[in-house]
C-alpha cells in the first residue's frame, strides 16, 4: 500500500434502484474501504429485502446489525432524530440526504468530506467532471463528484486487493471447478462444449440467441441465475418461467436454472464460463476481472442515451482487437440491446471467440490502471481534508 490512510468514520447512502447493481457497487466498497484501509463505515440502505440476497447472513427485519466489520442501518423515510455526521459521507449514485442528517453535517466544527458517488461511464466527459465541486445553496458544505471510469484522470473501477490473482488461481484449479460444477449438478464438459452463463434483463434477443445455438453443431451449456431473463430462456421450450435446478435441453443447447448467488458465488461462476452475459453496472465490472469474453446489457436510458454510454465502452475495450473482431462485437452488443439480430450477431462474432478469450484475459489490468477505485476515493478525501 502506498500511503497511510488515516482512520475515519464513513457514511454510504444508498437507495436500491435496479434492485442488485446499486446495493452491489456499495456494499463491495464498504466492505473493502473496513477491510483494506482500516476505515469505520456505516451503510445506509432502504429496501434490506433486496440487500440480504447478495448477503444472505444479513436479517432484513433488524434495524442496525453489523455485517463484515461494516455497520447495516435500515434508511427509513422517516430518518431517525440525533444521528451524528460521519467524516466522509457518500450519496451513491445521485440519492438524497435526509434534511437532518445535512444539518447535522454543517455543524460540525470540521466539515465532512461530501462526495456524490456517481455510475460508470466510459464517456470522455467524465474526465472534465470528476472531482469537480458543487456548493451547497444554503449550508456551508461543499459535494464533490467523484465518476468511476477508465483512465487516470476518472475514480477508476472498483477490485479488491488481491481478486486478480484468486480469479487467476481458481482457473488453474481443474479441481476446484470439477467440484463447483458438481455441486451445482452441472455435468463435466463434453467435448468442444461451450459454458455460458446468462444474467440480463429480459429480452427477446436471449430468446433469439438460445434458439440459434440450439440449432448449431457446437454443444452449448447455458447457466441462467434467477432473475428476470428467464421467462425469455422458459418461453423457447414452451413454457412461463422456470425454477432453480431445472434442466432443459433443445439440440444442441443445454440450459441449467441456478439459484441466485452472493456476490462471491457469481464471480465464481463468472470466471468459470468461456463467455458471460451479464446486466447493469456491478455484474458487468465483475465480468471484466473474470478475464473471459463478456457481452453487456447495459441499464436502458430513455433517448438511448444508454447506447452512448455502451459504445464509448466498446471504443476502449476493443481498441487493441482486429478489425473483424471488433466489428463483430460491437455489432453482437447493439443486437443484445436492441433485442433482435443476434442469430446473425452470433454467427459473426463465433469465429472471433479464440481471439476475444485472448484480449480478455489482458483487459483487466489496462482497464483497472495504476490503482483501483476505493484507493483513489481514499487519496481524496486526504487530499481534500489537508
Amino acid at each position: 500500500m502506498p500511503y497511510r490512510f488515516s482512520a475515519r468514520h464513513w457514511d454510504i447512502f444508498c437507495t436500491v434502484i435496479d434492485n442488485y447493481g446499486d446495493i452491489g457497487v456499495t456494499w463491495r466498497l464498504a466492505r473493502q474501504l473496513r477491510h483494506e484501509f482500516g476505515q469505520t463505515v456505516r451503510l445506509w440502505v432502504d429496501d434490506l429485502a433486496s440487500f440480504a440476497r447478495l448477503c444472505p447472513d444479513l436479517d432484513p427485519d433488524l434495524d442496525e446489525q453489523e455485517r463484515h466489520g461494516v455497520t447495516l442501518r435500515r434508511w427509513p423515510t422517516a430518518f431517525p432524530d440525533g444521528i451524528a455526521a460521519a467524516d466522509v459521507v457518500i450519496e451513491a449514485f445521485g440519492c438524497q440526504l435526509p434534511d437532518s442528517y445535512l444539518a447535522n453535517m454543517a455543524a460540525r466544527p470540521v466539515k465532512p468530506v461530501w462526495l456524490n458517488l456517481e455510475y460508470l461511464s466510459a464517456e470522455d466527459w467524465v474526465e472534465g467532471c470528476h472531482g469537480l465541486p458543487s456548493p451547497h445553496p444554503r449550508l456551508p458544505l461543499t459535494k464533490y463528484f467523484f465518476f468511476p471510469g477508465f483512465t487516470e484522470r476518472t475514480g477508476g473501477l472498483i477490485c479488491e486487493a488481491g481478486l486478480l490473482a484468486e480469479r487467476t488461481r481458481w482457473q488453474a484449479d481443474a479441481a476446484a471447478q470439477a467440484a463447483y460444477w458438481q455441486q451445482l449438478g452441472v455435468p463435466p464438459r463434453a467435448e468442444g462444449e461451450l459454458r455460458i452463463s446468462l444474467f440480463s434483463y429480459a429480452t427477446p434477443a436471449a430468446g433469439e440467441l438460445l434458439q440459434a445455438w440450439a440449432a448449431g453443431n457446437r454443444p452449448v451449456r447455458v447457466l441462467v441465475p434467477v432473475g428476470k431473463v428467464l421467462g425469455d430462456v422458459a418461453a423457447i421450450f414452451g413454457e412461463e418461467t422456470l425454477q432453480a435446478g431445472e434442466v432443459r435441453q433443445q439440440g444442441s443447447l443445454t440450459v441449467h436454472v441456478l439459484p441466485f448467488t452472493d456476490q462471491p458465488g457469481y464471480d465464481r461462476l463468472l470466471w468459470s464460463c468461456d463467455l458471460n452475459i451479464v446486466r447493469g453496472e456491478d455484474s458487468f465490472v465483475r465480468a471484466q476481472w473474470a478475464a473471459r469474453p463478456l457481452l453487456w446489457h447495459i441499464y436502458f436510458q430513455d433517448e438511448d442515451a444508454h447506447l452512448v454510454k455502451l459504445d464509448a465502452f466498446l471504443s476502449h475495450y476493443g481498441a487493441t482487437l482486429s478489425d473483424g473482431a471488433c466489428t463483430a462485437l460491437v455489432a453482437t452488443h447493439h443486437a443484445w440491446n436492441r433485442g433482435q439480430g443476434m442469430a446473425e450477431a452470433w454467427a459473426a462474432l463465433a469465429p472471433h471467440l479464440d481471439e476475444l478469450q485472448g484480449h480478455a484475459h489482458g483487459w483487466p489490468e489496462r482497464a483497472l490502471g495504476p490503482s483501483d477505485l476505493a484507493t483513489r476515493l481514499v487519496q481524496m478525501v486526504e487530499n481534500t481534508l489537508q
